[in-house]
């Protein structure tokens, strides 16, 4: 019997588990490249591709035409059958949609009034169904927008249109802040060449943040985990991420979520494969942040706590989306309630910076009793900044443990640890470039050396803003982990 072939779309991130969960059930798997993808991102797999016999069958980059690539993805695979084309990464998101639909297999089509990745799009389609939908403004220059923010009490979001986690996301509390990031973004934008480069001015939403799984196959929506975002603000950024905790199915938060998610996802005509939306639970109810039409972020680092806790998780039931429905068919409408086991994403945060002398806070985790994996890219060597965004967070930490009570025992060891100091830095410091977290009212760590604390000088550059380019540059289509992930190493 001739192999069947698998295509998937810019398989970084969490891509690539779908790339490897497809290679593991026997399917040939072929990625194919979106011009819009940094290259040196290409490389960016999770570590069940690195640490495995795992490889692509064939590579294939996007041609000047979608027929061009299509062609060109026949030739590779032939005379293998494609049974499925799938989207990898953000960037991957517009390409999937032509290039399945091109090739007249399951697809969700090309979206009527947009590109579904648009989140002006998006929040456009949300209202004319009817739903809660935010407030917003698209420009490419601040004179389309102005009237707006005008007419907004303050604060708003400024944000790019095409991104993926917080990247390039401010909270703007005055007008002249909200003017001074909109033209930074497109500059950013401009300067990588970006589709449909555009900048959203959005009101405020107030409230809590969830991110909603499903896996669809012809308009049947199946949520397999809502997950409830910790985001704080932290060392002079109003949005970090700290982890994400799985919500119980039974919930009433979890019901109307899911509720107001299938109605998004029908909005969109997202009938087929993986999606996760970010939706605020606002005073009146929930209302779409952005919907990401493939499979949930973060570098896959969740997937092993997924199916800890449901005995599944979203990359495979993506697959079976696509290729088996009668496997698909077995994977219940709601994921499993209660959880088999108690566990959490944990995103590491520094309130140091300096350059790695050792890694004492890793060496402790990976002895938790608790401990499933920590991914990171920070070694001896490695120079460790304030976290402000994803691309400075020291690490992912999944922590899982039939026990609940151990798994909250030792996540208050981790944000002890994280307070302390993850790591231990070499002696010799720049007073200039390396400093304590403002958040930490402290002069000394326990080396004995002294650090700048929270007085920045009018010449002085706050972390939020030394580090916002790389965000505008990423936030371009990458995983949402690409910026702390490139060279990382799974333990």
């Amino acid at each position: 019997m001739t192999q069947e072939c698998v295509v998937v779309v810019d398989p970084i991130s969490t891509g690539g588990s779908v790339a490897f969960d497809a290679f593991s059930k026997g399917y040939a798997t072929v990625a194919v490249w979106c011009n819009e993808l940094m290259p040196e991102f290409k490389s960016h797999l999770p570590d069940c591709c690195i640490s495995t016999n795992f490889s692509f069958y064939a590579e294939v980059d996007e041609k000047e035409t979608i027929a061009a690539t299509a062609a060109a993805v026949k030739k590779a695979v032939d005379p293998m059958k494609i049974v499925a084309i799938i989207v990898g990464g953000e960037s991957g998101v517009t390409l999937a949609d032509k290039l399945s639909t091109e090739m007249q297999v399951r697809s969700n089509g090309i979206f009527s009034v947009g590109d579904r990745r648009n989140k002006s799009v998006q929040q456009k389609a949300v209202k004319a169904a009817g739903l809660r939908a935010v407030r917003e403004a698209l420009g490419k220059k601040w004179s389309t927008v102005e009237a707006f923010v005008d007419s907004e009490p303050m604060p708003v979001v400024v944000k790019p249109v095409e991104s993926c986690g917080s990247d390039g996301v401010k909270l703007c509390r005055t007008k002249e802040e909200a003017q001074a990031h909109f033209n930074l973004l497109m500059d950013g934008q401009r300067k990588v060449g970006a589709q449909d480069a555009a900048v959203l001015v959005q009101e405020f939403l107030k409230g809590q943040e969830y991110v909603i799984d499903h896996v669809s196959r012809d308009g049947e929506h199946k949520c397999v985990m809502v997950w409830v975002y910790d985001k704080r603000p932290t060392n002079g950024s109003a949005f970090v991420y700290y982890g994400m905790l799985p919500v119980d199915a039974d919930s009433k938060e979890a019901k109307i979520l899911i509720e107001y998610t299938r109605g998004v996802l029908d909005a969109l005509k997202l009938n087929n494969g993986p999606t996760h939306g970010e939706v605020m639970m606002t005073s009146d109810g929930p209302c779409l942040v952005e919907m990401n039409c493939r499979s949930h972020g973060w570098d896959g680092a969740w997937v092993p706590l997924a199916q800890a806790l449901c005995g599944y998780a979203q990359p495979g039931v993506a697959i079976d989306s696509f290729v088996n429905p009668e496997a698909f068919a077995k994977i219940p409408v709601l994921y499993p309630c209660p959880f088999k086991a108690a566990g959490q994403t944990v995103m590491l945060v520094s309130f140091f910076s300096g350059i790695v002398k050792s890694t004492p806070g890793y060496d402790k985790m990976r002895k938790m009793k608790s401990f499933v994996a920590l991914q990171t890219g920070y070694k001896i060597g490695s120079e460790v900044s304030l976290t402000v965004d994803l691309f400075t967070a020291v690490g992912v930490l999944i922590l899982a443990h039939a026990d609940k009570k151990v798994l909250e025992e030792e996540m208050n060891m981790v944000r002890e640890m994280e307070k302390t100091g993850l790591f231990e830095f070499e002696e010799e410091i720049d007073p200039v470039t390396y400093e304590a977290s403002p958040d930490l009212n402290i002069q000394q760590i326990r080396s004995g050396r002294t650090i700048r604390t929270s007085s920045f000088g009018e010449t002085s550059v706050k972390p939020a803003e030394k580090s916002m380019f790389l965000p505008v540059v990423l936030a371009l289509g990458v995983g949402a982990l690409v910026g702390i992930m490139v060279g990382k190493t799974v333990k």
